[in-house]
């Protein structure tokens, strides 16, 4: 436990940096939540007179939405780093020295966190000039924020455990859109629960990308029902803890095909 913090924060430095030494992929990583809420703001900004709809205003609905809805498609990826690593000999040095595979895991989610508070802020500036207004204040936001990096620690997680058990960019690809489009269609991101399908609303009700929606929606109200927000930041939590579990095993399946 005692290497766990220094090697997580060389490895979340090192994670950051890679990023940074490529300005198109950050250019495109800010760009793409904008357009979205752009994008959707525009095209289903009358959906809000349908029955289900508790604001007048869908740019105040969607754009914790759109939060949520990034971590998912940024998250995804997060798997690319480690194949990347795979592909140079970078990740046989490393566990075959002393550095943590908890470390590893760790530093991979804290890099993907810092990349969704970056885009998350974007997101909320956007929502901001197109006439959003959250009554929760900087607290709600700061909710959102929290259920936003829970659910990009799960999602992570789950995309490098699947990565070194597959160990092809273009499976991992695969299985990142197969999970993540339908986890975003089956939650409250864009269409209030209450206007969907009843087998909808079921499903949503066990899935984590609805709780983050919900838990950041309800901080962002003017009434906030904390119990739910705290309800649901916890089954976040319970998720992100057993994913991170699940997938730091996977390290030794990958060194046992080796």
């Amino acid at each position: 436990m005692t290497t766990l913090a220094p090697h997580s924060g060389y490895l979340t430095q090192r994670l950051v940096r890679g990023m940074l030494r490529q300005p198109a992929f950050v250019v495109i990583m800010l760009i793409q939540p904008m357009i979205w809420l752009l994008l959707f703001g525009q095209l289903f900004k009358r959906i809000v007179e349908l029955p289900g709809f508790a604001t007048g205003s869908y740019i105040d609905f969607l754009t914790p939405g759109v939060v949520i809805m990034t971590v998912l498609f940024t998250s995804g990826w997060s798997g690319m780093a480690f194949i990347d690593d795979m592909d140079r000999g970078v990740m046989d040095r490393m566990l075959s020295s002393p550095v943590s595979r908890g470390a590893m895991m760790l530093a991979s989610v804290l890099n993907q966190a810092v990349t969704i508070l970056v885009q998350g802020v974007v997101v909320v500036l956007v929502g901001l000039a197109l006439g959003a207004e959250f009554a929760g204040g900087i607290v709600g936001i700061l909710v959102m924020f929290l259920a936003a990096i829970l659910l990009a620690a799960s999602f992570s997680c789950l995309s490098n455990g699947m990565a070194l058990i597959v160990r092809t960019g273009e499976s991992l690809i695969g299985f990142s859109t197969m999970l993540t489009l339908p986890l975003s269609f089956l939650s409250s991101a864009m269409m209030a629960r209450e206007a969907a399908p009843a087998w909808i609303q079921t499903v949503s009700s066990y899935n984590p990308v609805d709780w983050a929606v919900v838990a950041a929606r309800q901080a962002l109200s003017t009434d906030p029902d904390w119990s739910a927000v705290f309800l649901r930041l916890g089954g976040l939590f319970a998720v992100a803890v057993v994913t991170g579990f699940i997938a730091t095993r996977a390290f030794r399946s990958y060194q046992r095909s080796l």
